[in-house]
């Protein structure tokens, strides 16, 4: 698996309030909740996200 890059992200309460809440009703944490909103947007404005080294392994 590639490594992951860390990032320093700021966000006010209520956001993060918010964040936890989905978080925990789909029992993930609060920064795998944001990986997955982030990775929904991405695919949503681009039609199409690129899978992780996992899933590529498999389509080859």
């Amino acid at each position: 698996m590639a490594e992951k890059k860390s990032i320093l992200l700021r966000l006010p309460p209520e956001l993060w309030a918010e964040i936890k809440r989905f978080a925990d009703a789909e029992l993930r944490s609060v920064n795998g909740q944001i990986e997955y909103i982030l990775r929904e947007a991405v695919h949503k404005r681009s039609g199409k996200l690129r899978d992780d080294e996992s899933n590529e392994e498999d389509h080859d």
